[in-house]
C-alpha cells in the first residue's frame, strides 16, 4: 500500500485565481447545491477565508502523524484537508505547525476534528477550519494517508479539488469543473447584482422573481 503520493495535479494558476474571485456559497449555488461540507467544520474564527488545491490527508483519530508528513508534499497555496474521525476530544494541530504552514505557502486547513492554541492561531492569521477548539494533545503513531481521496464532512475529495472556504462554510469543487462552476458563478454575480440594482429603486421582490405566481399556483391566499 502507497501511503503517501508526492505528485499530484492540481488546477492551474489561473483556475485557481479564477475560483478565488468568488464565495463558497456563490461556487455552491453555481454548481447546482453539489459540494457543501458538513457545517460543523467552520473557521475557528470570523473573517477567515481559504481558496486552493487540496492535499488530502487520512489521520487515526487522536494521531497526528500523518498530517505532519503531509507538509513535506505541499506546494505554495495548497490545501490540507484531514480526515481525522471526527474526533473532538483532542487538537492535533497548534501553533507551531500553523508557523509551519504558514512558512511553507500553504493556505490553510480543513479538519474534522478540533484544534488547539487558537489565541496564538488567530494571531498569526493561518485559516483554519476545524470542528472546534481541544487542549488535549495527540499522539504520532499511526500510518494512513496522504493524497489519496477521502470523505470529509460528508464530501468525496480528490486531491487537487478546489477547497474554498469563509464564515458560511466550506464547498469542493472538483478539479474537472472549475471552468463550468465559475462561468456559472459570473452569471449568477450578474443577474444579482442586477436585481439589487433593481431593488434598490424600488422593485417589487416578488414581482422581480415570479415568486408571486409560484405562491397562487400553490393556492396562497392574500387578507
Amino acid at each position: 500500500m502507497t501511503h503517501i503520493i508526492r505528485n499530484i495535479v492540481r488546477p492551474s494558476p489561473e483556475q485557481q485565481k479564477m475560483a478565488a474571485e468568488f464565495p463558497p456559497a456563490t461556487l455552491h449555488e453555481a454548481q447546482a447545491r453539489r459540494g457543501a461540507i458538513d457545517h460543523s467544520i467552520r473557521p475557528i474564527y470570523n473573517g477567515m477565508t481559504v481558496c486552493g488545491p487540496a492535499v488530502t490527508v487520512t489521520c487515526a483519530p487522536g494521531d497526528n502523524l500523518m498530517l505532519i508528513a503531509a507538509l513535506d508534499v505541499c506546494q505554495p497555496g495548497d490545501v490540507l484537508v484531514v480526515s481525522a474521525g471526527g474526533l473532538r476530544e483532542q487538537g492535533g494541530f497548534g501553533e507551531v505547525l500553523s508557523t509551519a504552514c504558514m512558512a511553507k505557502g500553504i493556505a490553510g486547513l480543513v479538519i474534522d476534528a478540533c484544534v488547539r492554541d487558537g489565541e496564538a492561531i488567530h494571531k498569526l492569521g493561518f485559516p483554519v477550519f476545524a470542528t472546534g477548539l481541544a487542549m488535549q494533545g495527540t499522539v504520532k503513531e499511526t500510518l494512513g494517508t496522504v493524497n489519496a481521496p477521502i470523505v470529509l464532512g460528508g464530501i468525496y475529495i480528490e486531491p487537487g479539488d478546489i477547497i474554498s472556504g469563509d464564515d458560511d462554510g466550506l464547498v469542493v469543487v472538483r478539479k474537472d469543473d472549475i471552468e463550468e462552476t465559475c462561468r456559472e458563478s459570473r452569471t449568477r454575480d450578474n443577474k444579482e447584482a442586477v436585481m439589487m440594482h433593481k431593488l434598490r429603486e424600488g422593485a417589487n421582490m416578488l414581482e422581480l422573481t415570479g415568486l408571486r405566481s409560484v405562491l397562487e399556483k400553490k393556492g396562497c391566499v392574500w387578507e
